[in-house]
């Protein structure tokens, strides 16, 4: 087999596996139904419920945020957010979750919100956890 014939072939393989990577990733919007049955990182969209209390003791342990939402079928779930609570959730039209069922709880690696703002119309902010916890150096 000649050499350009070989190179041909890896190009090619590296295409397809660039566009399945790309189909793969491009997922819509879940409910929390749908996170329940797939088990998989998706994407739920809804508002917070407003009527339950947010739970955030950041002296017992900062890196963990509950509250509760509704998704776009009305179904309310408990969400855990491992990270510190965002700024003015409680004022967010909108919520973009970014995570996976296990049990009952929706567990978020990611929380994008739509905030109301009187500058600009489509505010959104985009909160997600790193990946491996920080240790202070003294």
């Amino acid at each position: 087999m000649k050499k350009s014939s070989i190179i041909l072939i890896a190009i090619i393989a590296v295409a397809i596996a660039m566009i399945l990577v790309i189909y793969t990733d491009s997922s819509t919007y879940s409910t929390f139904s749908e996170a329940k049955e797939k088990q998989t990182e998706l994407y739920v969209v809804g508002v917070l419920n407003k009527q339950k209390e947010l739970h955030y003791d950041p002296i017992k342990d900062a890196n963990r945020f509950s509250f509760y939402m509704y998704d776009n079928d009305s179904t309310e779930c408990q969400v855990v957010f491992n990270g510190s609570k965002p700024q003015d959730i409680e004022r967010s039209e909108q919520l973009v979750l970014t995570g996976k069922m296990e049990g009952n709880i929706f567990h978020a690696s990611k929380i994008l919100m739509k905030c109301p703002s009187k500058y600009n119309q489509d505010e959104v902010e985009v909160i997600e956890t790193n990946a491996a916890p920080q240790t202070a150096m003294n």
